[in-house]
């Protein structure tokens, strides 16, 4: 593979020029040789940590080995706050939790509804493909949990203003499909066995934003949608995503892409949290999500679907279309009431 550098802390990607064939391009965003060189152009610009006046916000290496890091974001209120575990979204290829629009979108849902917030900088397929994101969310999970038994003073600053009896996992898009399969092996375990495991961690729901879920069958959505200026999601774009951070030799129809394939372990069976999932209309995956809401319903699973009309996927962060920032102050209400129910 060629030479990648970057910097281990914030894990920017520095992609140095190599030529060969070029065996996927998402237009862009990221550009695959054959030879294994990766290019990811900077679109969307990478910022540091600044901390406001509501919000303080610190970059912390996790795992130094794999290049593991969150951004934690604590607003300053004098209460204890639910925590979330958040990933970001880019189908699992591209994105960073420095990324400007993920920055100023946690920010301000932090210090909005009142929680601190650990944004996942988790490793991108396709040099580390599924399941590495997933392991890196169990990962975040275990060094909470360290930190929060050993009474760490060097994490005192966030730890001491936590619930963390009140532990939430969420992301957007890929990062939803990652909360998700996180909470299934959590909940894979079983109930008892399970909880045991993660004290003193509760986990009490999750957040999917869009979750980027896929299958070999087309829903109507999926065939039928028009392009739209204001949704970040393509169908060509998804299919790409899926060959390059799905196990080789696996199609669309893998579990980790399409929860409800045949032969996947049956939703009843899961000990899944209360579960939020916020749909968009003018989203490509809308039927696909609301399919899997029905299916978690159907399952005995408690769901809350909400549904943002005349915007498509990604606008919470992009603001590309005239709706966005009211259909985004709609969530970010919508994500306090969750929490703090």
């Amino acid at each position: 593979m060629a030479a990648i550098s970057f910097d281990p802390r914030i894990n920017v990607q520095v992609n140095k020029k190599s030529p060969g064939v070029l065996v996927e391009e998402i237009e862009g965003l990221i550009q695959v040789h054959k030879n294994g060189h990766v290019e990811r152009p900077p679109i969307i610009p990478i910022v540091p940590c600044t901390a406001t006046g509501s919000v303080t916000a610190k970059d912390i290496v996790i795992d130094k080995f794999t290049g593991l890091w969150t951004r934690i974001y604590v607003p300053n209120y004098s209460n204890k706050m639910p925590l979330l575990i958040y990933f970001h979204g880019g189908g699992f290829c591209v994105g960073s939790a420095a990324w400007s629009c993920y920055h100023e979108f946690l920010s301000g849902l932090a210090s909005k509804a009142g929680c601190i917030i650990f944004s996942v900088n988790y490793r991108l397929a396709p040099e580390n493909r599924l399941p590495a994101a997933y392991d890196d969310g169990i990962e975040t999970l275990m060094w909470v949990k360290q930190q929060a038994l050993s009474g760490s003073n060097e994490h005192k600053w966030w730890l001491s203003q936590c619930d963390l009896s009140s532990l939430f996992l969420a992301g957007d898009s890929a990062g939803a499909n990652i909360a998700y399969n996180v909470a299934t092996r959590l909940g894979s375990h079983g109930g008892t066995s399970a909880s045991s495991e993660m004290k003193p961690l509760v986990v009490k729901g999750s957040i999917l934003i869009q979750p980027f879920f896929g299958g070999e069958s087309r829903t109507a959505t999926e065939m039928h949608a028009t392009p739209q200026v204001n949704s970040a999601l393509t169908l060509p774009a998804s299919d790409a995503y899926w060959r390059l951070s799905l196990p080789f030799g696996s199609n669309r129809d893998h579990p980790w892409c399409n929860p409800l394939a045949n032969g996947t372990p049956k939703l009843r069976e899961l000990r899944l949290p209360p579960t939020m999932v916020c749909v968009s209309e003018m989203d490509i995956l809308k039927d696909r999500n609301m399919g899997f809401c029905n299916a978690l319903g159907s399952a005995g699973k408690r769901v809350e679907t909400k549904i943002y009309k005349g915007v498509g996927h990604a606008f919470q962060i992009l603001h590309n279309s005239p709706s966005s920032h009211i259909r985004t102050q709609e969530m970010i209400s919508h994500i306090k009431t969750f929490i703090n129910q």
